[in-house]
């Protein structure tokens, strides 16, 4: 039997991540996969890389391990270049200089995991097609299966929305994918201050997941962020991003979607922001997140 830890969307969060080494540290396992977004949101990107790559885990890129890469290069999108909005990719640059691009340059997008005794795993970040491209527990069966559309493996393991998941998929041939999500490490989406990841043990009958959670202090993260000046550097954004940790909530988005829908020829300020605080911004929460900000745990 094959037993393996999978980690996702840890975030720079260095505290969160402890905890979960603390947690494992029970458990003997063959192999550690991280799939994607080590870096960016949080404080510690450099220090968490680091901790990835000293404990030999298999690693892939996300969506934030491509901000890195490709800000300030051709290959930026034309909207990076609203560094309002953007904030979080000059402070990304600081908090990752040189040798860390070209390490992170070299990470794999997908990873292919074949065990001799336990069916094939495909590990990506969103979905097979996009690293942004979230598969979400409520998505419809047909639009989950033409995602992972022409992926051999018959298990998927995805993360980038911060939310677990364990779905069976069908493709109509007779056969299907098992879709599991760990959760995020590093940043809490579902209103619980807890770090996620995932224990699989599997053998030629396939793979079994045990979720795993983990108390996860905001403290230490809103500590650093303070120590770096992180509000003064991103601002709006910043303020935003700093929210999502002391609530463990979707923040930074809902105020995107408002804004675009509202008053997009308006400036990002902190006046618009209180101004956005002043309405229900539930309406512009994606629905997958809602259950955040309408419970109380």
């Amino acid at each position: 039997m094959t037993r393996l830890a999978v980690l996702a969307d840890i975030h720079g969060n260095l505290a969160a991540l402890e905890a979960v080494q603390a947690d494992l540290a029970q458990f003997s396992v063959d192999q550690v996969v991280v799939a994607g977004d080590v870096i960016n949101w949080g404080p510690c990107s450099a220090e968490v890389a680091a901790r990835v790559l000293e404990a030999g885990w298999a690693v892939i890129r996300g969506n934030n391990e491509f901000y890195l890469l490709d800000y300030g290069t051709p290959r930026a999108p034309a909207a990076w270049a609203d560094t309002n909005q953007w904030a979080l990719l000059p402070w990304l640059q600081q908090q990752l200089p040189a040798p860390w691009p070209a390490l992170i340059a070299a990470w794999p997008d997908t990873l292919s995991l074949r065990f001799r005794d336990a069916p094939p795993v495909r590990v990506v970040h969103g979905s097979p097609r996009a690293n942004n491209e979230p598969i979400f527990i409520g998505d419809a069966e047909a639009d989950i299966a033409r995602m992972l559309a022409g992926v051999d493996e018959s298990v998927v393991i995805a993360a980038h929305t911060h939310l677990p998941l364990a779905r069976h998929i069908a493709n109509g041939e007779g056969r299907g994918w098992q879709v599991l999500n760990p959760g995020s490490v590093g940043v809490p989406l579902d209103g619980r201050f807890l770090a996620r990841y995932l224990l699989l043990e599997g053998d030629s009958s396939g793979w079994r997941p045990s979720f795993r959670t983990v108390p996860s202090d905001p403290a230490p993260v809103l500590a650093a962020f303070e120590r770096q000046g992180f509000l003064e550097s991103c601002g709006v954004v910043g303020e935003l991003v700093l929210e999502e940790y002391r609530r463990a909530r979707l923040e930074l988005l809902p105020f995107v979607v408002w804004r675009q829908a509202c008053c997009p020829g308006r400036p990002l300020s902190f006046d618009l922001l209180a101004e956005y605080r002043q309405i229900d911004p539930l309406p512009y929460v994606p629905e997958q997140y809602r259950p955040a900000w309408q419970a109380r745990y």
